[in-house]
């Protein structure tokens, strides 16, 4: 039976019904409530419904801390105070006010004289020193960094990885200029292969090959391609992924850090493989991929 909707044994129907019934709390929480949404979960975790509830009841919580229910109408624009936009293809440099109402924007604003004319559209008071103005922070700074954000490093408290918490089997430390190769045999065809990564500090090389002879001696040059391999931000977003074998073998998850010369990479990992009939349909960051 594949755990799909019409196609259940006894016990996994069994199961589904048992899991509802975990889960009514939280019911109104999800985003579909009918028994395929709720199988997808199960057959994450083929079928153990305490790992299944677990899962569920974090992406709730995940649901809530984001507020992925009502981004869209919590969000309200900000309040635009200055109307001024660069739009000349004959000045460069140059600036326009929006609040003309004719069809072709009025420019007014050039390289040589803009700090003259923000100030007769803006305060000078409200003007840092730094634009032609008098305004500056309490210590004297120009720029105002304290009222104006320049932008620059994303804080740290911003990254998703922080507020995505994955619980991984191993870690490892790569090397500067190296390569760390994982293997897994799969003994039936249609296997799925699944793994999750995340890299501290900094992008970490990442595919997927398949031995083609016997013995440990092949080089990844000389094993088939299943995956090649890419450089994936794993440090910003924890890599989730998964690909189904056509056939049985040796597959390789190569961790490649060969392009970098200075920095070793430490890079934590969990790896699965499910038989055919423990197959998960789940969302991942670049989709399920089957090779043909």
């Amino acid at each position: 039976m594949s755990g799909r909707l019409g196609d259940l044994s006894p016990k996994q129907d069994e199961i589904l019904t048992e899991f509802r019934g975990r889960i009514q709390d939280i019911l109104p929480s999800l985003p579909a409530q009918h028994d395929h949404y709720l199988l997808r979960w199960l057959r994450a975790r083929s079928f153990n419904i305490q790992k299944s509830e677990a899962m569920i009841r974090k992406h709730v919580e995940f649901r809530r801390k984001m507020k992925v229910d009502s981004i869209i109408s919590d969000w309200k624009p900000p309040e635009v105070n200055v109307l001024l936009k660069c739009d000349s293809p004959n000045q460069t440099g140059s600036l326009c006010d929006l609040s003309n109402s004719t069809t072709t924007p009025h420019c007014f604003l050039s390289v040589g004289n803009w700090q003259e004319v923000l100030r007769k559209h803006i305060d000078p008071e409200q003007l840092p020193v730094v634009y032609g103005g008098t305004l500056t922070d309490p210590d004297g700074d120009p720029r105002c960094r304290t009222m104006i954000k320049y932008g620059g490093t994303v804080p740290k408290s911003y990254y998703v990885q922080d507020s995505v918490k994955i619980e991984y089997d191993s870690s490892v430390t790569i090397s500067r200029g190296s390569v760390f190769q994982l293997e897994y045999d799969v003994t039936a065809p249609s296997s799925l292969l699944r793994w999750q990564f995340a890299s501290d500090g900094a992008d970490i090389g990442f595919g997927v090959y398949r031995r083609t002879a016997e013995g440990k001696g092949q080089k990844v040059g000389e094993m088939l391609q299943v995956l090649p391999s890419e450089r994936y931000n794993a440090h910003l977003v924890p890599e989730d992924n998964c690909l189904t074998c056509p056939e049985p073998g040796v597959y390789v998850l190569c961790f490649d850090n060969s392009y970098s010369f200075i920095q070793s990479k430490k890079v934590s990992y969990k790896v699965e493989v499910l038989p055919p009939d423990e197959q998960m349909p789940s969302p991942h960051s670049r989709g399920e991929r089957r090779l043909q």
